[in-house]
């Protein structure tokens, strides 16, 4: 269901000049999707996709041209160089980041994907990293600790 709808809007978005999240939730209803516009923004989150300013003067919807590969390795090494500590509670797991990196932190985990994450809430310093579980709590701070 995700990976079709999110192939559709790529086609969406090569075939026209999508210039709103509404403009594209209406063209995939025309196209038999339904979508809320909570889930249409976390798939542009997720698929990278960028406004660019169009040939006709108005910005669009467009793939980001950042190679993917380099993109989660530099998300990997500003979540390595951030982290101050990290721990499990429960279904959740706690990482203290040096002040004002926290966004970061939590972008990079979003980036990766994670099994079992459900969502991350940063402030200042802090990130929690919300897991289905205490089972995929401790496997993600394995994960973590691998890393360094």
């Amino acid at each position: 269901m995700k990976s079709g709808r999110q192939s559709e809007i790529l086609k969406i978005i090569s075939e026209r000049d999508i210039e709103t999240q509404n403009q594209l939730l209406e063209v995939l209803r025309e196209r038999g999707i339904q979508s809320t516009q909570a889930t249409l923004s976390r798939d542009i989150k997720n698929m990278r996709l960028v406004k660019e300013l169009g040939p006709n003067g108005s910005y669009r919807y467009v793939a980001s041209r950042i190679d993917a590969e380099d993109y989660e390795e530099k998300l990997r090494k500003i979540f390595r160089e951030s982290i101050v500590s990290y721990d499990v509670a429960q279904n959740l797991l706690v990482i203290r980041t040096l002040p004002g990196l926290a966004n970061g932190a939590c972008s990079a985990v979003d980036a990766m994907q994670v099994e079992g994450m459900v969502g991350s809430l940063a402030g200042d310093d802090t990130a929690f990293i919300a897991m289905r579980d205490t089972e995929s709590a401790k496997k993600l701070y394995h994960e973590i600790e691998m890393m360094f």
